[in-house]
């Protein structure tokens, strides 16, 4: 067997922009056009053909059994790599060199017909995906049963499916396919949540088999989890190419803008009022500086930094929210006890507030934090930052963290590691 399952050498793909094709348009074109502005009227010019390159220089090898994600903003050129390496394009450079049998997953529901049954869909969209009738007939109740459709829908035309069930449907005969390279775009961008975590562990299944996976999502916490290596695009480029949870760290970074760490240097120009401006603020593993990646069972500290004016008898404190990537509040906590300080005497000042979170109390995913200083009786921000900083909670699944020996998903937006008691007794005497 070949090691390498993929190597790309200098992968390029150039589209013409303002282009209408190689004659300047067809017969159907021009028909429009004229309908549209009229016969008479001065013909509007589509501008100066430009090049507009969706990926260029592009060169890595992937080894055959690993598990891979590509990651990048929308338009960095993730999907074009995927078309080229799934054979759905040619590259305008380079070469792509592909040592086995490949299926992409590149849009969930291919090769469906309306107008056709579930179970006569299953046959069609498997033959599109590659797939032999035998191996269909051989795999049709457990793709029927993977995909939660009930039996006496499947003889119903896919039309009057609802969009989850078509969903549900496309990505069960989808995750059957067994080739020795699988690609696969998106596809827990759709359905519910129980479907996507469905299909999460169907994707981590395929990977454990030993077969090759190519994996695209805007899901850093599923990237982390199937991933043990991730390409970062940008701008149709490879900007870094390591580590997974290096290539998350660069991408939520740069494509955020938002890091463990935002200071304010200028007083002036800070977020606040004459009351409370904001300083600093920052995520601190204990016994360590500034972090945008944490394991799930490390202790960290926030810390918020503040100026404050006269306060003329008010007593600010400050205030931390924090969000997930779907923008649901984890928790809002405030320093009550820290307002002390403020009664000694004195001008202006620097307050610095710490609010420590134990280890295995949030959950695995992306956290925005949006810290602020308000007064009470009546209750005022003074100084507010909408998600300011971000950082990355990760579960490692190493045994010793919530999830014990587990590896399935573990939905929640908070996972604490709360005390049980365990007790035994001894069963009744049935006689």
């Amino acid at each position: 067997m070949n090691d390498v399952a993929i190597r790309a050498e200098g992968l390029g793909k150039r589209y013409r922009l303002g282009q209408q094709g190689a004659s300047g348009g067809t017969l159907l074109s021009e028909m429009l056009s004229t309908v549209v502005r009229g016969r008479d009227r001065t013909r509007v010019p589509l501008g100066d053909p430009a090049d507009f390159w969706a990926l260029r220089d592009v060169s890595f090898e992937i080894s055959t059994g690993s598990a891979v994600g590509i990651i990048g903003r929308n338009g960095a050129g993730k999907s074009t790599l995927l078309k080229i390496l799934s054979r759905i394009t040619d590259p305008t450079e380079g070469t792509a060199e592909l040592h086995a049998r490949v299926a992409s997953l590149l849009e969930v529901g291919t090769g469906f017909h309306p107008e056709l049954s579930g179970a006569e869909n299953i046959y069609l969209s498997g033959a599109v995906l590659g797939m032999r009738r035998e191996e269909i007939r051989r795999k049709f109740d457990e793709i029927v049963d993977f995909s939660g459709i009930e039996s006496q829908f499947l003889d119903t035309p896919v039309k009057r499916y609802s969009s989850g069930m078509q969903v549900r449907l496309g990505f069960a005969v989808a995750a059957h396919l067994e080739p020795e390279i699988l690609i696969i775009d998106e596809v827990l961008a759709v359905g519910d949540a129980k479907f996507q975590a469905k299909c999460l562990g169907k994707i981590e299944q395929i990977g454990e088999s030993g077969r090759t996976v190519i994996f695209v999502s805007h899901n850093m916490p599923a990237i982390l989890r199937l991933c043990s290596r991730a390409l970062l695009l940008d701008h149709g480029r490879l900007v870094t190419d390591g580590p997974t949870h290096e290539a998350v760290r660069m991408y939520l970074e740069s494509d955020l803008g938002r890091s463990g760490e935002r200071r304010w240097l200028d007083w002036s120009s800070a977020p606040g009022d004459d009351v409370a401006r904001l300083r600093s603020v920052r995520v601190l593993p204990i016994g360590g500086g500034p972090a945008e990646e944490i394991d799930i069972r490390q202790p960290i500290d926030i810390e918020v930094e503040f100026w404050t004016g006269a306060l003329d008898g008010l007593r600010p404190s400050a205030n931390l929210a924090l969000y997930n990537d779907e923008g649901v509040c984890l928790f809002i906590t405030n320093d009550w006890k820290g307002r002390a300080v403020l009664d000694a005497p004195g001008g202006s000042r620097v307050v610095r507030a710490t609010c420590r979170i134990p280890g295995n109390f949030l959950a695995e995913g992306r956290v925005l934090v949006t810290p602020a200083v308000s007064t009470f009786n009546p209750s005022i921000a003074h100084a507010i930052e909408r998600d300011a900083i971000a950082f990355q909670v990760v579960d490692r699944s190493e045994g010793d963290g919530v999830r014990g020996d587990a590896t399935n998903e573990w939905p929640g937006v908070l996972r604490p590691m709360l005390d049980w008691r365990t007790e035994t007794d001894q069963p009744d005497d049935p006689t």
